[in-house]
């Protein structure tokens, strides 16, 4: 396990030094000895995106720091992030950030599609478990802010200041919850009750697959929100920028409902119904 989290930050620091430049798959794996089928195979596994996605996601993020805090030209920045045209460049931007260049830059307000990953050593002996779940205290934000920058493909337009004032607010009402392992925080959610709304849900990417989703829904239906349905809000079909946010809801039993624009941006409401039966009938089929 050492190893293969010792490669995959290998080709992280690979990708992020050479970030503006031509990534060529076969030089990376030549470099490191490994066949890029492997390296592929297990950066995907590890990270939950492929390495293609993954560049593209990151250079994509540093052409919308450039945009909003800098004044260097539109073309200069399509041919820095690996564009070769302005044309494509603001094509791929809108498909991700839903406006052109152009005017994000007149927002002036910097979010990433995708931050710098960071992976770690995962731990054999991790058990699901109740137990594992507790209240979020104040002490807990640096290590919850590290998170949802690891986190931070599943919300768009995220302002980080604005979100770490409404943080404090939900850990003095007891509303927000973290799961932790060996000292690590891999899990966090925040959330309303009377309707019962999950407003933040971030699972670490090396544990997407250990079920702590489930787990946390447990713990809403169990002790914080039983008896109620579940909502939250998520990428609408067909959006190039999730990342298989929407997918899992819908594995676990959420129904689509009506779309909404949230931060000016496009959204669904998703709800889990009390009973959570996924052969109720969704009504947007």
């Amino acid at each position: 396990m050492a190893q293969n989290v010792n490669i995959v930050q290998k080709i992280i620091e690979y990708i992020e030094d050479h970030l503006h430049e031509n990534i060529d798959l076969d030089t990376l794996a030549a470099s490191m000895h490994y066949s890029k089928y492997y390296l592929h195979r297990l950066f995907t596994k590890t990270i939950g995106l492929s390495i293609h996605t993954y560049i593209l996601r990151r250079r994509l993020s540093e052409a919308a720091r450039s945009l909003a805090q800098t004044q260097r030209p539109i073309m200069e920045i399509a041919l820095w992030s690996g564009y070769e045209s302005q044309r494509t460049f603001t094509n791929r931007f809108r498909k991700m950030y839903k406006i052109p260049p152009a005017k994000f830059r007149k927002q002036k307000q910097y979010y990433p599609l995708q931050l710098r990953m960071n992976v770690q050593d995962m731990y054999d002996d991790f058990i699901l478990s109740k137990a594992t779940i507790r209240h979020a205290k104040k002490s807990d934000i640096p290590s919850w802010i590290t998170l949802l920058h690891l986190v931070v493909d599943g919300y768009p337009s995220l302002n980080e200041v604005e979100y770490r004032v409404q943080l404090e607010i939900a850990i003095e009402q007891k509303r927000a919850l973290l799961i932790e392992h060996e000292h690590e925080l891999i899990g966090a959610l925040v959330f309303r009750s009377h309707p019962c709304w999950i407003d933040f849900l971030g699972i670490h990417p090396q544990y997407r697959n250990s079920q702590l989703t489930q787990l946390f829904l447990n713990a809403l239906k169990e002790t914080y929100c039983p008896n109620q349905e579940i909502w939250i809000s998520t990428f609408r079909k067909y959006d190039p920028a999730d990342t298989g946010y929407r997918e899992e809801f819908i594995k676990l039993g959420f129904m689509e409902r009506e779309c909404s624009i949230e931060f000016d941006y496009p959204t669904q409401h998703f709800v889990l119904p009390v009973n959570d039966k996924k052969k109720e009938r969704n009504k947007y089929e």
